[in-house]
């Protein structure tokens, strides 16, 4: 396992969003009863998306240093995939919900972005099981 993580680094934010999506069974069946649901599926807690560019993040600043161009893209990188969850993909759900509501039916799916507690709750479980990751390896 050292041999793999060491030398394939990209293992790390493939296990963590791998991980996020398992977890989000847990959660959304908590929450909804929807035990069945939340496998890649947009939305929910913790966010895959931010869960994996955080861990993205945190790889690349470690194997480069935090001075790195890499380091810098990365950062940038995760700080649009957060703010599109967050922001522009949340707004296209609340914009499904009317748009059902006006044809009656529901048809467009709503749940397509990330609150920002499940944003929040996605950078957390990420640096955690990153850190881990890193240990490990």
């Amino acid at each position: 396992m050292h041999f793999l993580l060491s030398h394939y680094l990209f293992l790390i934010p493939l296990a963590v969003g791998l991980s996020a999506e398992l977890l989000k069974i847990f959660t959304e069946g908590i929450e909804r009863g929807a035990w069945h649901e939340g496998l890649f599926r947009p939305g929910g807690m913790p966010s895959s998306h931010a869960a994996f560019v955080t861990s993205l993040l945190m790889v690349v600043g470690w194997k480069t240093g935090l001075e790195s161009v890499e380091f810098a893209i990365s950062f940038v990188f995760a700080c649009l995939v957060c703010y599109d969850a967050v922001s522009s993909r949340h707004a296209i759900g609340e914009q499904a919900k009317i748009i059902n509501l006006l044809q009656k039916k529901t048809h467009l799916s709503e749940r397509i972005g990330h609150s920002l507690k499940e944003v929040i709750g996605g950078i957390l479980f990420g640096a955690a099981v990153t850190v881990l990751g890193i240990w490990v390896s």
